[in-house]
């Protein structure tokens, strides 16, 4: 469970300030190493676009760093979302432990 309240640095966050920028790469330059559209790393980049497993992939072949790195820093940004937005607390509260519900 996540114990800070702070809201995680989100995808976008991480891949234009920790990567785009320090190489000095544009976003069409990017997508061309990613060999997807550049409309796929704007998403990415502005997020809108979650990682997925293969976006993970992709992204750890190019900048040489794990899958995991880029799912665990999605997981994160999701568990956040999911306990700060009241409409999905509703929801979890509705769920009763097993040891409770029979």
């Amino acid at each position: 469970m996540l114990m800070t309240k702070r809201k995680p640095v989100t995808i976008g966050e991480i891949l234009l300030e920790e990567f785009m920028q320090p190489l000095g790469l544009t976003q069409a330059a990017l997508a061309e190493a990613m060999g997807v559209q550049r409309k796929h790393v704007n998403e990415l980049c502005n997020d809108r676009r979650n990682v997925t497993a293969a976006t993970a992939l992709i992204l750890a072949r190019v900048f040489g760093n794990s899958p995991d790195f880029w799912l665990n820093a999605q997981r994160r940004s999701d568990l956040w979302e999911a306990m700060h937005n009241p409409k999905e607390l509703a929801r979890i509260e509705r769920a009763k432990p097993l040891a409770t519900a029979a």
